[in-house]
């Protein structure tokens, strides 16, 4: 039986090994090797799948990199099987995944047994209209910037690992998209596609930043802004680990009257505008998980450039890079590295399109805060102690196995941050643009249930303040 009392399907008998006990490849992984005695190099023979009642065999036999007639020496069997029973579970398709191999005469038999996840998430909105809680408890109006409607995730749609997405947001906010990815289509699935549509609606707009803190104006009739856009591109997977994606998107984006006379930089002049997108993305993937990677490398470049339609706007190109480092050193000790910046070419920013630290990046303990600029550069560094582990958490009164075990784990976390912000005409109220920013800070990781990670954190930042800090996703 692979993995049992795990919901992973029990394996017939006679395809199971009937020699000495296994060897397993390392204390960590889920890898068991029977011993093939007198044989250094055995073909593959047979290659089997369990427990993919939904998940198509094509999809998984995509992702490995060797297929039946293949030559593996068995030296570098215990590495081989581990790098590709991560490439099944780093789909985030399936609780868990266990592979088996044993010698059937002179030929392999392997055997991956996975446990599938619920794949229909169906969950309600009831969000704050603003960038975290800090901004939001900042409010005098705040019990009103709240956000509710429906939030549906399809993942592993058709059993190809393909996604589909919809929101219906109203409240404060009101959003309205749409949609649908195929990281990989055809035989080999080194071919995808995404397309999606957006629009949205909020009655209040964040206009100018003074003192570091975004300034709001809301309108009680109408919407102050409103955005469209549409977009549709490719994907080219050159391994299951390296991706490149080609997006083309329209936008078209409106703001008040009011806006534009308060701010006339914010659109500079115009109450409309529109523009396309042509973004390009390539993406390394080598981390032995995504939610909470604790080995491995991750990198990704994208440069975007925009062209605007129907005024003399100067185009605008924009380059994101993106590296991070995670390294085990032994005894439940484990480091992270992260460093992206963000360079802007363009003859003049307007003030929408000038976002920097505060937003998608930041540096912890400046949550309050945002730093507009041109270009930046960020430094993350973390270094977490596994407090513990325990073994899954069953619910006894569940019976459906992709939803009735719950893995926990607890992670002790110090950290340091750096970052800097160039901006060459930002106001003179704003003390945080062309500043060097750091803080350093204490938190406690909890990683659980579908790859959900909660962090609380105290940091001290440059600016020695110090306070506590709530997130949803591990920042590194």
């Amino acid at each position: 039986m692979l993995l049992a009392g795990q919901g992973i399907t029990q394996v017939p008998a006679d395809t199971l090994p009937r020699t000495p006990p296994p060897v397993v490849a390392s204390a960590d992984t889920l890898v068991r090797i029977v011993p093939c005695p007198g044989i250094r190099r055995a073909a593959v023979g047979t290659l089997l799948f369990v427990g993919n009642a939904v998940t198509k065999e094509r999809i998984l036999r995509a992702e490995l990199d060797f297929h039946e007639g293949d030559t593996l020496a068995l030296s570098d069997l215990p590495t081989c099987l581990e790098a590709n029973r991560r490439r099944l579970f780093n789909l985030q398709l399936f609780h868990a995944v266990v592979v088996q191999a044993s010698c059937a005469g002179s030929r392999l038999v392997i055997i991956f047994g996975v446990q599938e996840r619920w794949y229909t998430f169906p969950v309600p909105i009831l969000s704050l209209a603003d960038r975290n809680l800090r901004s939001w408890l900042d409010r005098s109006d705040r019990w009103r910037r709240l956000d509710y409607g429906v939030h549906v995730t399809r993942s592993n749609f058709r059993g190809r690992n393909e996604q589909i997405i919809a929101n219906l947001q109203l409240g404060f906010n009101r959003k309205y998209e749409l949609f649908y990815e195929a990281p990989g289509l055809g035989r080999y699935r080194r071919m995808g596609i995404g397309v999606g549509a957006s629009f949205s609606q909020s009655r209040t707009v964040d206009y100018r930043t003074l003192a570091d803190r975004l300034v709001p104006l809301r309108a009680d009739v109408g919407f102050p802004i409103q955005r469209f856009y549409a977009t549709a591109g490719l994907r080219l997977r050159h391994t299951v680990q390296f991706l490149t994606a080609l997006d083309v998107s329209y936008h078209r984006e409106r703001i008040s009257d009011s806006v534009n006379y308060y701010n006339p930089d914010y659109y500079q002049g115009r109450t409309q505008r529109e523009f396309f997108d042509l973004t390009l993305t390539s993406t390394r993937n080598q981390r032995n998980t995504f939610a909470y990677p604790l080995t491995g490398q991750y990198a990704q470049a994208q440069l975007t450039h925009r062209v605007f339609l129907g005024a003399a706007t100067q185009s605008l190109t924009t380059l994101h890079l993106t590296y991070s480092r995670y390294l085990a050193l032994g005894h439940n000790f484990y480091y992270s590295l992260g460093l992206s910046g963000q360079a802007r070419l363009t003859r003049h920013l307007t003030y929408a399109d000038s976002r920097a630290l505060g937003y998608n990046d930041f540096v912890r303990g400046y949550d309050e805060y945002v730093i507009d600029g041109r270009h930046y550069g960020l430094v993350q560094q973390g270094l977490s102690y596994r407090l513990f582990q325990p073994k899954a958490i069953r619910l006894q009164s569940v019976n459906n196995p992709k939803i009735n075990t719950i893995p926990l784990a607890l992670y002790l976390n110090t950290f340091a941050d750096a970052g800097y912000v160039a901006a060459p005409h930002s106001l003179s109220s704003n003390r945080l643009p062309n500043q060097f920013l750091r803080a350093v800070g204490l938190g406690l990781h909890l990683v659980t249930y579908y790859d959900r990670v909660f962090t609380v954190e105290y940091t001290l930042n440059g600016l020695c303040q110090t306070g506590y800090f709530f997130r949803a996703e591990f920042p590194i």
